[in-house]
C-alpha cells in the first residue's frame, strides 16, 4: 500500500486503461479496489491507495469494483521483464504451483524457504503466496459460477477451496456478493454456454496482431496435437491434474480473446488460462515496445505497419525445447512433419476424446504432445535425424523425465540456459529460442537465425550475424519482439518471391 504517485494519479485521472493490471487503486470511502481505467467518476486523490496486486488490495480490506472488474484485468507485464524470485514466484503462482504444492512446495521449487520468500512478496507486491494464491482461486472461482452450471460445491472443489464455508467466505469478502447473486448477475449466463465447455475472456493491452501470432501458431501446428483453421487456434493440453482441449479466437468485437476450454479435471482451469495467456503473450505492454523499437529508423516502418506484435509463447515449457531441438537446422515445415511422427507414435489420445470415435476428421488434435517420459525411451533409430541431434533429443528428454532440467515460469532464466548450453548439441540459437518462447524473455535475439536474415534482408539491412547482432543492440530491452518483425518482413518477402515464381 502507498499514496499515488504523481505518474498514477495521472493515468486513474484520465482512465488510462494502458496501465490497467500495473497496479490497483483502492478508495478509502467506499471500500472498494478498481482498474486505473475504471469508468467510475475519479475520486479525492487523499481517499486513494496504490496497491502493487489485487491480493494486497483484498488483504486491506478492499472489494473487488463490479464496474471495471479489476481482478479480470491483463497481467502485469512486469513479471515477465524480471528474472529475480519475485517475478519467478508470482510467474508459478499464476501457473496454480500453491494449489498443487502449497507454500513449501513452491518456495521449493524457487529453491528459497518459505520464510525467505513470503517476506520478498510482502515487501515487493504487499502480499504473501497464500494471499495471492487466494486471489488467483477467487477470479477461478467466479469464471465457474458465471459461466457453467456446476454447483457451487463443485465449483469450490475446482477452484481449490479448502472447504465450501471457506468458497463462501472468500467469494463474499472480495466481490461484496453471494456466489447466487454473482451467477444471477452473469453477463454472460450459464445456460448461454455451450455444455461442457468454459469459456473465458482473456484481456490484453491494445493493440495486438492477433491473427497474425494464430497464424503464426498455425504454420507450426502439429498434426493430431494442433490445428488452425484460418481463424481459431485449437490444441490438446497437457495439464498438471489432467489433460484438457482449447480453441483460441478474436472476440467478436475485437477486445479480448475467447479462449474455449474442454477440461478433464476442473482444478486445472486456472493453470491452463495463464497457459493460455503465456502462449498469446496477452500480458505485454505493446505501447512501450512499440514506442522503443520504432525509434530505430529500420523497424519504425514495420512497426508502424504492425503495431502491438507479440513473441509467441508455450503452452509447456518442455515441449518447447523438444521442437526446438527437431526445428535446428531444418525448415518450419520439415520440423513440423517430425513432431507429427513423434506424436503418432508416441502421444497419448486425450482422454475427452471417446476412444471409439472415428477419426474422420483428421485435423481435429486428439493427441497429447508426447511426455518427455516417453521420449526418453524411443529406439533413436526410428529418429530421422542425424545421429548427434538424436543424443540431443534424447538427452534433454531424459533430463526433463527425472527432473535434473525443468523448464517452466520459475525458471532461474540464466541458469537454465547456462545448463543448456553445457548439453551436447544444444547451442546459442536453441537457447535463446526456449528463453524467448518458453521462458517469456522480452530480450533474446537469434543473429544467425535463417527468418531474421530474410527479415533483414527484406528491410535492406546487412545480414550477416555479426552485424545483425550490432544493429539488435539498438532494440534492447525488446530484441525478442524486434525478432517478430524480422520474422514476420521475412515471411511476406519469401511467400512473394515464391508467387512471383509460379
Amino acid at each position: 500500500m502507498a499514496a499515488l504517485s504523481d505518474a498514477q494519479f495521472q493515468a486513474v485521472s484520465s482512465r488510462d486503461s494502458r496501465f490497467d493490471g500495473w497496479f490497483v487503486i483502492g478508495v478509502e470511502t467506499t471500500g472498494i479496489y478498481c482498474r486505473p481505467g475504471c469508468p467510475a467518476r475519479t475520486p479525492h486523490r487523499q481517499n486513494m491507495q496504490a496497491f502493487a496486486t489485487a491480493a494486497a488490495a483484498q488483504g486491506a480490506g478492499f472489494r473487488a469494483c463490479r464496474r471495471c472488474r479489476p481482478d479480470a484485468a491483463p497481467g502485469s507485464p512486469e513479471w515477465d521483464l524480471r528474472g529475480d524470485l519475485v517475478a519467478r514466484a508470482m510467474r508459478l503462482i499464476g501457473d496454480g504451483v500453491v494449489g498443487r504444492r502449497g507454500v513449501e512446495g513452491l518456495a521449493d521449487q524457487l529453491g528459497y524457504s518459505a520464510r525467505h520468500l513470503n517476506r520478498q512478496l510482502m515487501a515487493e507486491v504487499g502480499a504473501g503466496p497464500q494471499a495471492l494464491a487466494r486471489a488467483e482461486r477467487a477470479q477461478t472461482a467466479r469464471v465457474l459460477i458465471e459461466t457453467t452450471e456446476l454447483s457451487f460445491s463443485d465449483i469450490a472443489f475446482a477452484a481449490d477451496f479448502a472447504s465450501i464455508r471457506q468458497f463462501n467466505d472468500t467469494i463474499r469478502a472480495i466481490f461484496a456478493s453471494t456466489p447466487t447473486e454473482l451467477r444471477r448477475r452473469a453477463t454472460s449466463p450459464a445456460r448461454d454456454q455451450v455444455p461442457g465447455l468454459i469459456t473465458v475472456r482473456l484481456a490484453y493491452r491494445a493493440p495486438i496482431q492477433l491473427e497474425a501470432l494464430l497464424e503464426f501458431l498455425g504454420r507450426r501446428a502439429i498434426p493430431g496435437v494442433e490445428h488452425f483453421d484460418g481463424t481459431s487456434y485449437h490444441r490438446t493440453l497437457r495439464l498438471p491434474r489432467a489433460d484438457g482441449l482449447v480453441s483460441l479466437a478474436p472476440a467478436p468485437k475485437g477486445d479480448a480473446v475467447l479462449c474455449r476450454l474442454r477440461l478433464a479435471d476442473l482444478r486445472d482451469l486456472s493453470t491452463a488460462v495463464a497457459r493460455c495467456r503465456n502462449l498469446l503473450d496477452l500480458d505485454a505492454d505493446p505501447l512501450a515496445i512499440d514506442a522503443a523499437l520504432s525509434s530505430d529508423p529500420l523497424l519504425a516502418p514495420v512497426v508502424a505497419a504492425a503495431p502491438g506484435r507479440r513473441v509467441p509463447g508455450a503452452v509447456d515449457g518442455g515441449e518447447l525445447l523438444v521442437r526446438a531441438i527437431l526445428g535446428q537446422q531444418v525448415t518450419v515445415t520439415a520440423a513440423t512433419m517430425l513432431a507429427g511422427r513423434l506424436a503418432a507414435q508416441l502421444g497419448e489420445r486425450s482422454s475427452l476424446v471417446p476412444a471409439d470415435e472415428t477419426d474422420d476428421d483428421p485435423l481435429r488434435p486428439r493427441v497429447l504432445f508426447p511426455s518427455s517420459a516417453a521420449l526418453a525411451e524411443i529406439d533413436p533409430e526410428t529418429l530421422a535425424m542425424p545421429a548427434s541431434r538424436r543424443r540431443t533429443l534424447l538427452a534433454c528428454a531424459r533430463a526433463l523425465a527425472d527432473g535434473t532440467l525443468t523448464v517452466d515460469p520459475g525458471s532461474d532464466r540464466d541458469a537454465l540456459e547456462s545448463q543448456l548450453l553445457a548439453m551436447p548439441g544444444i547451442g546459442p540459437w536453441t537457447v535463446s529460442y526456449v528463453a524467448m518462447r518458453a521462458l517469456r524473455h522480452p530480450d533474446r535475439f537469434l543473429p544467425g537465425d535463417t527468418g531474421v536474415r530474410d527479415g533483414l534482408a527484406a528491410l535492406g539491412a546487412t545480414t550477416d550475424p555479426r552485424s545483425a547482432e550490432a544493429a539488435a543492440e539498438r532494440w534492447r530491452p525488446w530484441r525478442s519482439y524486434a525478432v517478430q518483425h524480422l520474422w514476420a518482413a521475412g515471411h511476406r518477402q519469401v511467400a512473394s518471391a515464391r508467387s512471383a515464381a509460379r
